[in-house]
């Protein structure tokens, strides 16, 4: 196994490595690990956060060998270019890959564990969320300064922002990495962006509202775009949605 460490924790790699090695057998697991398994291992005075991704299928396992970067390389580098720019998520620890002569096998990614009180998820799960339009206004300027400092967060969905709150306002962790590009974002993209977050019309309109601030546009062409976006992601997600039940049909119905 190739391990790659974080300066801060250049004197654990052995300790790391044993703690991979017995992935399979020890830590607390998160989940139900259907597609990739995160596991909670306690290391020392603190837990480290470990993601085991899914094993790519044949063709991915020849790119991910010779061609690309794997998920948790780039989850890696990313949380590292992400906190030099002033942003959050969960100190990335390591990362270790397994591949044979020809093809790519297994792929891990660890990082400290990050307590956190809510992810965004719960505010469009629960319309009646304590200062629900608060925190919304509040992710809205945070997701503004990604923009800023140009992330184009490709994940940017409801679960994979954790939020603590704190004496005054909020803090954003974003986690789920491996998809990200860095550069400037034209208006479109930065509207094409809110696209994941949420189906729900109020959500978006406050969304909208915080952003045109922010970017100084009229309100009503920001929420013009961010719907319009918004609609083309659940119109494209419900119709892959609906090919994937029709195939699990056809695969059980009895010939």
């Amino acid at each position: 196994m190739e391990i790659t460490i974080s300066e801060k924790y250049k004197n654990d790699k052995e300790q790391i490595d044993m703690l991979l090695q017995n992935f399979d057998s020890e830590g607390t697991l998160l989940g139900s690990g259907a597609r990739n398994r995160i596991k909670i291992f306690s290391y020392g005075e603190i837990q480290l956060n470990v993601k085991s991704f899914k094993v790519p299928n044949p063709v991915n396992r020849v790119v991910y060998r010779f061609f690309r970067k794997s998920k948790a390389e780039r989850s890696f580098e990313y949380a590292h270019l992400l906190l030099k720019k002033g942003l959050h998520t969960p100190f990335p620890v390591a990362y270790a890959v397994e591949k044979s002569p020809l093809f790519f096998k297994n792929s891990f990614y660890v990082t400290e564990h990050l307590p956190y009180d809510l992810r965004y998820r719960d505010l469009v799960q629960q319309p009646e969320y304590p200062l629900r339009e608060e925190i919304i206004r509040a992710f809205t300027r945070f997701t503004f300064e990604l923009h800023e400092k140009g992330v184009e967060f490709l994940d940017h969905s409801p679960g994979n922002t954790l939020i603590q709150r704190k004496k005054k306002g909020y803090k954003f962790f974003l986690v789920d990495l491996n998809r990200m590009n860095f550069k400037t974002l034209s208006f479109e993209e930065r509207m094409k962006n809110f696209s994941r977050l949420s189906p729900q019309r109020d959500m978006v309109k406050i969304m909208a509202s915080e952003y045109a601030q922010l970017v100084n546009r009229p309100e009503s062409e920001v929420f013009e775009r961010m719907w319009f976006y918004t609609e083309a992601f659940q119109k494209k997600f419900h119709k892959k949605k609906a090919v994937k039940k029709k195939i699990r049909s056809a695969v059980k119905k009895p010939s």
